[in-house]
């Protein structure tokens, strides 16, 4: 056969919009018989991966994720990691001992799923973790984190027998047309990944009900719970570095490399259930993994690119994928924070704001709504879900925020830049993780 003749094998993007598109929707929250189907199709590698950290929560998660790799990584050890969603390409979700998955590997097991899985019976997501499961499984390396995607229960994660540790960082209000309208029914969902007899540790909550719905799930099951402010303490000091102190050990440690006071919290959630570890990490990985930690748009200062350049000299440009009630308070945290660092001239705060119909504005936005000085509304590109421009910008103008619609992004950088200025501005794009992605390709082209 003529090689010009022969097929070329689909892209994983291609494989990635079939399974998209076949099943009818994103989301199905019931861990279906066609999903353990395709897992025992593919030889169970649920069941042969290296030791499980299995995360679940509300806010924190990929944060808290990050943490554990870069200390495992700062101590010499190989980590798988499955996190989501993705910013700019599928393959951030997938990183195999260090390395982000290839197109080739990813392309070939996407395939592999597409044949054996029952037609039109797995979901997007489904055919993500399993992929994700399969690639572990064939890949040797010392621990695997793994991200649930939604909820905790009947997340497709939720499929390990047993974890050596389990996680639930933060939680709050998203996602009620599944989890709930309560934070104790957020919980008991959250708390399905608990396994008898393994260790479950809990960040501190904001309400006294999701601690106690986490206990009793727990309890029902024999799972050892270790909750931040009774197991763990952390001690924040001026200068930015922290106390981390547990019942056998306390560490001295510098600030974060994740900018806000909320991956405090995540940080010493991360260092918490590494203590599950029969053989501890020495003790300057901790401190080196906070410094090299990596997780793009949360607080993410941008410099150099192309939207970057369309502010005035002095403006700052940062990005933050929050989207949710708790989201806003740690923005309105940091918003206080840099005012403070300012002085008595702060930079005006300028808003660019994208969201899905599926989010809040009003719980977002209510915790700094009254610092903004201009806001810009714009669509989520890609996603049939988003707010429309004109809808968002009369949610925000219903908060008394000086809002108007633009088109995308780098049309509502121009339109604020061009307002008068008697100080250089600080812009913050937010709202959601897909328009955070969206406007980092932005950024680099």
């Amino acid at each position: 056969m003529n090689k010009l003749s022969q097929k070329m094998p689909d892209s994983s993007q291609t494989i990635i919009e079939r399974f998209r598109t076949s099943y009818g929707k994103d989301i199905d929250l019931s861990l279906r018989p066609a999903y353990h189907d395709l897992l025992e199709k593919l030889g169970n590698p649920q069941n042969r991966l290296p030791p499980v950290f299995h995360v679940a929560g509300t806010n924190g998660k990929g944060s808290t994720c990050a943490f554990m790799r870069a200390m495992f990584e700062a101590a010499g050890y190989k980590v798988h990691v499955y996190t989501s969603p993705h910013l700019v390409n599928f393959h951030e979700r997938i990183r195999i001992a260090g390395r982000l998955i290839s197109e080739e590997e990813l392309a070939a097991l996407l395939a592999k799923a597409e044949r054996l899985a029952i037609p039109h019976g797995v979901s997007y997501f489904e055919a993500s973790t399993a992929v994700a499961l399969d690639a572990f499984a064939q890949h040797p390396a010392d621990f695997t984190i793994l991200e649930t995607g939604l909820g905790g229960r009947l997340d497709a994660t939720n499929v390990v027998p047993k974890p050596l540790a389990t996680i639930i960082t933060r939680l709050s209000y998203d996602h009620r047309e599944y989890l709930g309208d309560t934070l104790s029914d957020i919980a008991r969902e959250k708390a399905g990944i608990m396994r008898a007899e393994t260790p479950c540790y809990v960040a501190r909550q904001p309400e006294p009900e999701a601690i106690q719905s986490l206990r009793q799930a727990a309890a029902d099951i024999h799972a050892p719970l270790f909750v931040e402010g009774k197991d763990w303490t952390i001690d924040k000091h001026p200068d930015g570095a922290f106390r981390f102190a547990d019942a056998t050990r306390t560490l001295d440690l510098p600030p974060p490399g994740l900018i806000g006071i909320h991956q405090y919290q995540n940080a010493s959630l991360a260092i918490a259930a590494l203590s599950v570890l029969r053989k501890p990490l020495p003790i300057d990985c901790f401190a080196k993994g906070l410094r090299n930690v990596e997780w793009p748009a949360r607080l993410e200062r941008l410099k150099g690119g192309r939207l970057d350049a369309m502010l005035p000299e002095g403006a700052e440009l940062w990005l933050d994928g929050g989207h949710n009630d708790s989201a806003g308070e740690v923005l309105a945290a940091q918003i206080a924070r840099w005012r403070t660092e300012d002085g008595p001239s702060p930079k005006p705060l300028y808003i660019v704001l994208g969201m899905l119909t599926t989010k809040r504005p009003a719980e977002f936005l209510g915790p700094f709504a009254k610092e903004i000085a201009l806001l810009r509304t714009v669509p989520v590109p890609h996603e049939p879900l988003s707010f429309t421009n004109e809808i968002l910008a009369g949610e925000a103008c219903a908060l008394g925020i000086s809002a108007a619609p633009s088109k995308n992004a780098a049309e509502a950088l121009r339109d604020l830049a061009s307002h008068p200025l008697r100080l250089p501005p600080r812009v913050l794009i937010c709202g959601s993780l897909y328009l955070a992605g969206d406007v980092l390709a932005e950024q680099t082209l």
